[in-house]
């Protein structure tokens, strides 16, 4: 596979679901290559119905044009859980402020205490909703959304597994009895210039799965240095992955690196797939062959990670660290503090 990508490949899942042993296979070196090669494609034929994805964009927008002050009720900054609406530029992204406005929800687990240790294990909580007059149905479509989107993304799980050798449960079985995925709805109005609606940066969580309206602005880095505009497709899901996979993988998977710059209003959910807190990032037991790839390749070989707060801190880029976070609780932990240090100082205190 050519290293300059001009194009996002597209994955067709209808050909697992069909196919024979041997075209199951196929299909999964393809998709494995294409990870290590490219790192993000077009999924289609993911059996998500249509009727589901129109409702779902019907929603969004009538959450995003709701007054501010009625969003405001469920304001990011009263969750302890990091759960909520936030405002143009409360997100920062490598040290930057996001020129984007979002609705951030996540599985509801029970939770564990906010003097919890690890203080990880205090994310596990619930959502912010507004009353169910003022948007009827809103929660209800977000559970079916949510429900959707999870089976999907273990049926992704299971190509990946295959893909790299390995059993096809396997993968799937590491996310526990507890996982915790994250869900973004996000409204971008038109980037200022010298800004980015959201700035470059790694997903933290195995894999994304993007649904996009018509109007474009995201953008891969692709391995020769170049940004690559990933055309919106109705009828596809934009699927990459994330810095666990990175990390268990010994970086054979990197985290392609993304960001999103628009000349026109752009609405966007993002669906991150991620298993329960305490999962270990522990190496997956991979052919000898697959680390001899990484070795061979300065580009995986050298990939980096999100800095940490303190990282960033002290003057490192944005995606040069050289630390994984080694359980997954506590890559979201360094997410949320380096992306919402005010935040973390009034919930979190003892943390900040």
């Amino acid at each position: 596979m050519s290293s300059v990508t001009t194009s996002i490949p597209e994955v067709d899942l209808s050909l697992w679901r069909a196919g024979t042993g041997a075209e199951r296979r196929a299909l999964a070196d393809e998709v494995r290559q294409v990870c290590h090669h490219i790192g993000f494609f077009h999924l289609v034929g993911h059996g998500i119905s249509p009727a589901l994805l129109v409702e779902h964009a019907g929603y969004r927008a009538r959450f995003f044009a709701l007054p501010e002050e009625t969003k405001r009720r469920i304001d990011k900054a009263r969750s302890p859980h990091f759960r909520g609406w936030e405002p143009v530029g409360a997100e920062l992204t490598g040290g930057r402020p996001d020129q984007r406005e979002q609705l951030d929800l996540a599985v509801e687990n029970p939770v564990r205490g906010l003097r919890a240790d690890p203080p990880f294990l205090r994310l596990d909580g619930p959502n912010q909703w507004l009353p169910e007059e003022l948007i009827p149905g809103f929660q209800d479509h977000l559970g079916r959304f949510f429900a959707a989107l999870s089976a999907l993304a273990d049926e992704l799980l299971g190509v990946l597994s295959v893909g790299l050798g390995l059993p096809e449960n396997h993968l799937a079985r590491l996310f526990g009895d507890r996982p915790l995925s994250l869900v973004k709805l996000i409204s971008y109005p038109p980037t200022p210039d010298g800004e980015a609606g959201v700035n470059a940066h790694h997903d933290a969580g195995f894999l994304t799965l993007l649904l996009q309206d018509d109007v474009g602005g995201l953008q891969v880095e692709a391995p020769d240095g170049a940004w690559v505009d990933v055309p919106p497709r109705a009828d596809a899901f934009v699927v990459n992955l994330g810095e666990m996979l990175q990390e268990m993988s010994g970086n054979y998977y990197v985290a392609t690196t993304h960001r999103v710059i628009t000349g026109a209003a752009r609405f966007s959910s993002a669906w991150f797939h991620g298993p329960a807190l305490e999962t270990e990032l522990v190496p997956l037991p991979l052919a000898a062959g697959l680390a001899a790839a990484v070795a061979a390749s300065p580009r995986h070989a050298g990939a980096g990670f999100m800095a940490r707060h303190e990282e960033l801190e002290s003057g490192l880029d944005g995606i040069a660290s050289r630390r994984g976070a080694g359980v997954y609780g506590q890559q979201l932990w360094n997410y949320y503090r380096r992306s919402y240090p005010e935040n973390m100082r009034r919930h979190h205190p003892d943390c900040a």
